[in-house]
């Protein structure tokens, strides 16, 4: 292991001879011509920016905007054509949907009426078979009173008979046969 002393050394470094000790641009002896070149190397800068590159930037930049002020007026005309479509497009909607309600309109009307037509047909029909049906019932009704009569003096000849034990007259059955019905 090393160790360590207590004493500290200094080094001093030392320009080489020959040599000041100073930076150049910091000389004071070079400032004059540092001035100067700095004068030349602006101006001939300046030139060259002024009469070269600034142009070239202006003309370039002239180009964008000449460039951009066409898309926007050719933008401008073609949103005034996508509106005018647009309008004619609503339009059309707006008269096919009114055409549509229309042709719903004469529709819904045929077909009530076409309705109302086959149902007063049918109401014609359901009569014609109602008033069948009542003469048909009427005919059964009176069918039926007439064997009701003929069933009803019948019972009562044979219950009189057993219970006097003769037969009564076929004139004074059919006579209380006729009095029973009617009350």
């Amino acid at each position: 292991m090393a160790q360590q002393s207590g004493k500290t050394t200094a080094s001093t470094e030392q320009a080489p001879p020959g040599e000041h000790g100073v930076f150049p641009p910091f000389d004071s002896q070079t400032y004059p011509s540092q001035l100067l070149w700095l004068t030349l190397t602006f101006v001939a800068l300046y030139l060259l920016m002024s009469r070269i590159a600034l142009p070239r930037i202006a003309s370039i930049l002239e180009q964008r905007r000449k460039h951009v002020d066409d898309h926007l007026e050719e933008a401008q005309h073609l949103k005034g054509e996508a509106d005018a479509a647009m309008a004619a497009h609503d339009k059309a909607v707006a008269e096919a949907r009114s055409r549509a309600q229309t042709l719903v309109n004469e529709g819904r009307e045929k077909a009530a009426a076409d309705a109302e037509t086959r149902r007063k047909d049918a109401d014609a029909k359901l009569d014609i078979h109602v008033a069948e049906a009542e003469k048909a019932i009427a005919a059964a009704r009176s069918a039926a009173m007439t064997n009701v009569h003929g069933i009803a003096e019948e019972a009562a000849r044979a219950i009189v008979e057993r219970l006097i034990g003769r037969a009564p007259a076929d004139q004074d059955i059919t006579e209380a046969v006729r009095d029973a019905l009617k009350r």
